[in-house]
C-alpha cells in the first residue's frame, strides 16, 4: 500500500498550488482568499518509481468567527492523525507567523515525519526570512515555489527518502476478492455495509492489518465468500471519531489502496458532486475495478426507467472517457437491490482476472487492425505484428508489438481497448495497453 501525505499550514500560504504543482492537475481550488480550501483534496504522485497518495487540507486557524474554520481544523487534526509524512508549508516571503507556531506545536506532539516547506521563494526578499523556519523545532526547511515549480523536486526527493517502512498487510488469500465501499460522506456507506453484515457475527475473520486496526473481514454468507475492506463504516464505534465528514476521505484512500473492486457510493438526491469525481479518479489512478451504486433510490420522486437512464448518462460522461463499468440503483435502507451489488462486484472481479488466450487474441484484434491501421505519421506507417495478454499483471494488459510504438497515439490505444471491450467481457475493470518495439 503506497503511503500516505498531508499538506497542512495555515491559510494562504499555498497549499492548494503546491498540491496541484505536485499531483500536475489543477483539482484544487486556487485563490487568494484565506480559508477557500474548505474540504480535503487527493490525488496520486510518482517521483522516481515510488508512488504515494498525498492529501491538501484547509488552512489551520484559532479564535475565527468563521464557521468553517473549527471544522477545517478537525480535518487538519485528522490528516496529521492518518498521515504518514507531513509537509508544513509556510510562507518565506512573511516569515514565523503566531499561527505557524500553533501549528509547529501540533506537529511537534504529533511524533510525524514533518518536512518544512517554505513556499513562495520566488517573491523578492523571501530567502532572507528562510532562517527563521528553524526556530520552529522542525528540522531544515526546503526552498520552494509551487507557483512555477522550483525546488519541488528537492522537495520529492526528501518526501521519498523521509518516507517510513510501514508494515504491510497480511495479503488474503488471492482467490478471494477485496472489496471496499467508498464515497463522499453521508451517501450511505455505512447503512449498505450493515445491510450487507446484519450482525457483527457474520464478520467470521480478521486479518490483521496495519498496528491500527484490521484492514480485512471475510464475509462469507448467503453464498458470497470475499474480504470486506475496512472502511470508516466498519470501525468499532469507540475507536473513531463519531464525525464520519472528517475521517472518511482519509480513511477511504486506504481502502481503495487495498481492494480489488470498489462499489462508489452516489447520493441519488444530490446527483453527481465533485467529491465523487474525485474518488472515481482516484479509484482510477490506483487501477481498481469499479461498480457505481446511486444509492438512496427510493427518496427520488421521478422512479422511472427514462430518470435512470439520464442518471446514468450524466454519471458516464461525467466519468468519461472510462465508461465501462455497471451502474445499479439502490436503497441500503430498504434493501433494494443490494445482492444485486454484490453480485456485480463478483462479475467485476472475474472480469478482472480474466485471461484471453493469445491465440484468439491475434485472431480477433489483427483483424481488426487490418481494418483500421494506425493512422501513418510523415508519411510512415506503423505496422503491428502480435499482440499478447500479460497474465501476472494486476489488471488486464495487453502488449502490442509494432515497429514504431511511439507513433500510436492515444486515440489509437482507445480504439484498440473498445475493440478488446467488444469482443470480451472487462465490464468495470480498466485495462492497460503498451506498444513495444517488435
Amino acid at each position: 500500500m503506497s503511503k500516505l501525505i498531508a499538506i497542512v499550514g495555515r491559510p494562504n500560504v499555498g497549499k492548494s498550488t503546491l498540491f496541484n504543482r505536485l499531483t500536475q492537475t489543477r483539482s484544487a481550488i486556487v485563490d487568494d482568499t484565506a480559508g477557500t480550501t474548505r474540504d480535503r483534496q487527493y490525488g496520486k504522485v510518482d517521483w522516481n518509481g515510488q508512488e504515494f497518495s498525498i492529501v491538501d487540507t484547509g488552512g489551520w486557524v484559532v479564535n475565527s468567527d468563521d464557521i468553517f474554520e473549527e471544522e477545517i481544523n478537525k480535518q487538519v487534526h485528522i490528516a496529521i492523525e492518518e498521515a504518514d509524512v507531513i509537509l508544513f508549508v509556510v510562507d518565506s516571503s512573511v516569515g514565523v507567523t503566531d499561527l505557524d507556531d500553533k501549528v509547529a506545536s501540533i506537529l511537534r506532539r504529533s511524533k510525524k515525519p514533518v518536512i518544512i516547506v517554505a513556499n513562495k521563494e520566488d517573491k523578492s526578499g523571501a530567502q532572507y526570512n528562510v532562517p527563521e523556519f528553524y526556530s520552529l523545532g522542525l528540522g531544515d526547511p526546503i526552498e520552494v515555489s509551487s507557483a512555477n515549480g522550483s525546488g519541488t523536486g528537492d522537495l520529492l526527493d526528501e518526501i521519498v527518502k523521509d518516507m517510513p517502512d510501514r508494515v504491510e498487510e497480511e495479503a488474503p488469500e488471492e482467490d478471494i476478492a477485496k472489496f471496499a465501499i467508498v464515497g463522499r460522506p453521508n451517501a450511505g456507506k455505512s447503512s449498505l455495509i450493515n445491510a450487507f453484515i446484519g450482525e457483527e457475527r457474520h464478520i467470521v475473520t480478521d486479518i490483521a492489518g496495519t498496528t491500527r486496526d484490521s484492514i480485512y473481514h471475510r464475509y462469507n454468507k448467503f453464498g458470497f465468500d470475499f474480504y470486506l475492506v475496512d472502511t470508516a463504516g466498519i470501525r468499532r464505534k469507540q475507536k473513531v471519531n463519531e464525525d464520519i465528514e472528517y475521517y472518511s476521505v482519509i480513511r477511504s484512500i486506504r481502502a481503495i489502496e487495498a481492494s480489488d473492486v470498489c462499489i462508489l457510493m452516489i447520493d441519488a438526491t444530490r446527483g453527481i458532486e465533485s467529491q465523487d469525481a474525485n474518488i472515481f479518479g482516484l479509484i482510477q489512478r490506483n487501477r481498481k475495478g469499479l461498480v457505481v451504486c446511486v444509492n438512496k433510490w427510493d427518496l427520488v420522486e421521478n422512479k422511472s426507467l427514462e430518470a435512470q437512464k439520464m442518471f446514468e448518462r450524466a454519471i458516464r460522461d461525467r466519468f468519461a472517457p472510462f465508461t465501462d463499468f455497471p451502474i445499479l440503483f439502490t436503497s441500503a435502507l430498504t434493501k433494494q437491490r443490494i445482492f444485486k451489488v454484490l453480485e456485480t462486484a463478483i462479475k467485476v472481479y472475474e472480469n478482472r482476472r480474466r485471461i484471453v488466450p493469445t491465440s484468439q487474441l491475434n485472431s480477433y484484434m489483427l483483424e481488426q487492425i487490418a481494418i483500421t491501421p494506425p493512422p501513418s505519421n510523415k508519411g510512415k506507417f506503423v505496422k503491428i505484428k502480435y499482440v499478447t495478454m500479460l497474465k501476472d499483471s494486476i489488471i488486464p494488459t495487453f502488449v502490442f508489438f509494432c515497429n514504431l510504438p511511439q507513433w500510436v497515439k492515444e486515440p489509437y490505444r482507445r480504439f484498440l481497448e473498445n475493440k478488446i471491450r467488444e469482443k470480451w467481457d472487462f465490464h468495470g475493470t480498466p485495462i492497460q495497453i503498451f506498444m513495444r518495439d517488435k
